[in-house]
């Protein structure tokens, strides 16, 4: 009989998926509580929550499980986890995905970062942080991050067995789309393998911070502006769309552009910087200076319309869109 290595006070061991719409966190949940209930005969549940844009947007899958004499009747977003899955770690930047952790809980995280860096970027007291580069792996497989990720969490969740889920996999993939079979298999063994952790004690004399709820308000009587002034309205020229980047962007070579203007025409977000100049004639024409990545969000449609290959696709490396971003020159904008 499968015992799992911890409870809460309910008698649920719980895990919470943090990721953006189009990495497939959503799938991952439902394969993971599928390979908990089949395969371990455990009682398991999953459910998602994502904002109307999906593809993009921020998404939580949330999974429980729990023994099988124990009934689980409580479908609240799991708010205190054992096990966090952070598929994108730009997240950090708008959510806080180790939101309600315990001093032992497990963060996974798809990243390049050591596990130091990442305890920094997540200001994390205690526990034990996982790291995986699931995008990379998903490129060199040709397959989809949620693989990876899934083969990482279950190397940290050993009650969990990694054949059931190759199971599953065969029986999801196999009749419509047989040749993502093996690729699917590959990038899930290497996301099992490949994963690295480091456990980070908690300080003598320090504590956990204060669990919150998720659905207390961030402006309220006490903490609201004069007036109830909205500070940052979610469609305005302070919008960061970064954390939509699902691992690629677009690059841009100055030598090869036309300035044909094709790319900023496809171009959803209005990421591309343009000046008057004049040209070689003395004439003044529209020049493209460059990409404003705060509004990029990876689409690559810019990439696909360019007829030059001034612009082409790249995996995104740390650092490169702060050192390489061209600012819109907004009157109004406010830092």
């Amino acid at each position: 009989m499968v015992t799992l290595p911890k409870k809460n006070e309910l008698g649920f061991f719980e895990i919470r998926l943090e990721s953006i719409g189009g990495l497939g966190a959503n799938l991952a949940g439902k394969m993971l509580a599928e390979a908990g209930v089949v395969g371990a005969g455990l009682n398991g549940v999953s459910f998602s929550s994502y904002g109307s844009e999906k593809k993009g947007s921020a998404v939580k899958a949330h999974i429980r499980f729990c023994d099988i004499d124990t009934n689980i009747r409580d479908t609240s977003p799991v708010e205190r986890p054992h096990v966090v899955g952070v598929f994108h770690e730009s997240l950090a930047k708008t959510i806080n995905v180790v939101s309600g952790i315990y001093e032992d809980s497990l963060v996974l995280v798809n990243s390049t970062k050591s596990p130091e860096e990442l305890k920094e970027k997540f200001k994390m007291k205690g526990g034990t942080i996982a790291v995986i580069d699931a995008i990379g792996i998903s490129l060199e497989e040709k397959n989809r991050v949620n693989m990876a990720m899934l083969g990482a969490l279950f190397r940290l969740c050993p009650f969990l067995n990694p054949d059931t889920m190759k199971n599953v996999i065969r029986k999801s993939l196999e009749k419509k789309y047989p040749q993502a079979v093996q690729p699917a298999l590959n990038t899930f063994e290497r996301g099992y393998n490949e994963v690295q952790f480091q456990t980070f004690v908690l300080p003598e004399g320090e504590q956990m911070p204060t669990f919150v709820r998720q659905d207390t308000p961030v402006l309220g009587f006490e903490t609201q502006p004069m007036g109830g002034v909205i500070t940052n309205p979610g469609n305005s020229i302070l919008k960061d769309l970064s954390i939509s980047r699902a691992g690629m962007m677009p690059q841009f070579e100055d030598d090869k552009c036309i300035h044909c203007a094709a790319c900023d025409t496809v171009c959803p977000d209005f990421c591309f910087v343009w000046d008057e100049q004049a040209d070689k004639k003395g004439r003044p024409q529209m020049f493209l200076q460059g990409i404003d990545y705060q509004y990029c969000k990876g689409c690559l449609k810019c990439v696909q319309a360019c007829p030059t290959e001034a612009l082409s696709s790249a995996r995104e490396t740390d650092g490169y869109a702060e050192q390489h971003r061209i600012p819109h020159r907004f009157d109004l904008a406010v830092n």
